[in-house]
């Protein structure tokens, strides 16, 4: 289910209860991510993560931003 391009909602952390965009997949259990309170891609716990069902393109910024909104 988590995927580059999906959109997701961080559980805990700073950024808890915002939208996130996957962008790239880095082992079984931390995932890349671009999260809207942020500008700068950071790895995630996928477990911190709850997937939607919305999926962008992951290497289009202009997609990103409009998931993020």
């Amino acid at each position: 289910m988590i995927e580059p391009g999906r959109v997701c909602i961080k559980k805990t952390g700073r950024d808890a209860g915002k939208k996130c965009v996957v962008t790239d997949i880095v082992d079984k259990k931390f995932v890349e991510i671009v999260c809207s309170s942020r500008e700068k891609a950071r790895k995630c716990n996928i477990v911190h993560l709850v997937p939607l069902s919305q999926k962008v393109n992951p290497k289009s910024a202009d997609d990103i931003k409009s998931a993020l909104q």
